[in-house]
């Protein structure tokens, strides 16, 4: 790719929305949602709505824009390993929408949920695009994460002083989530909605069960806060479901 090509591309904008309350937006996120031309907003469901569409549009007028709603499947994505095939072909789909905008000089706009920089499909758009177009201008706008919002509803932090934190998705086996609740002050799980039996027995065997406390749908009118997680036994929590463990309370 000339010079001359590079400038002619759009930009490509990957936007942390935050958790849920549009207010979290921050100032940068909504100019850059106000300027780009073209937003491609994710949805989990291939028939569903996009929440991050539904979290920005009270703060960004989405008139005038092209608003591409894309399913992107909820799968279990390890890295060195090659995604789902239904995965890979959402990303390819994805990928080729944005290329045929970016090509003819406009902006694209990915707004996703929380802060890009944790599991956040974005990346996977922005490597896919990388390939088609090394040269392409990529611009991460960070948010507020999901676990910085929960804590802030318990009014707690998630670490003080030498205190050590990790982030782990609950999907791991009982092994590596049991070394890392023995080895850190505060466990933040993410992805917990389809293994909470699991994680219930695992924290009571471990003496954690009074120390984790479980937020559903962080900064949205239906948060709700739950210490006891023995009630999940018996159903699951929203998708949108953080666990915090902190030892020392």
């Amino acid at each position: 790719m000339n010079q001359s090509e590079a400038t002619q591309l759009g930009r490509l904008f990957i936007i942390g929305v935050g958790p849920g309350d549009p207010e979290l937006l921050t100032l940068k996120a909504v100019r850059r949602l106000q300027d780009c031309p073209v937003w491609l907003v994710p949805k989990g469901k291939s028939d569903g709505r996009s929440t991050a569409l539904d979290i920005l549009s009270p703060v960004v007028d989405g008139d005038g824009k092209e608003i591409i709603a894309h399913h992107f499947p909820m799968h279990k994505i390890e890295m060195g390993k090659t995604p789902p095939p239904e995965v890979a072909r959402a990303w390819q789909a994805a990928a080729a929408l944005v290329h045929e905008r970016l090509s003819a000089g406009r902006d694209v706009a990915f707004p996703t949920l929380g802060d890009p920089a944790i599991y956040s499909t974005g990346f996977y758009l922005c490597e896919t695009l990388l390939g088609l177009h090394p040269g392409l201008q990529v611009e991460i706008i960070p948010g507020i994460s999901a676990m910085g919002a929960a804590a802030a509803a318990l009014g707690a932090p998630l670490c003080l002083g030498n205190e050590r934190l990790v982030v782990i998705p609950a999907t791991f086996e009982n092994g590596r989530l049991r070394e890392t609740l023995l080895n850190y002050d505060t466990v933040v799980l993410m992805k917990v909605h389809r293994v909470m039996p699991r994680l219930v027995e695992l924290l009571r065997e471990l003496g954690l069960l009074d120390k984790a406390v479980l937020v559903e749908k962080t900064g949205q009118a239906e948060e709700r806060i739950s210490r006891d997680l023995t009630i999940f036994l018996e159903s699951e929590p929203h998708y949108f479901s953080t666990i915090i463990v902190r030892k020392r309370a």
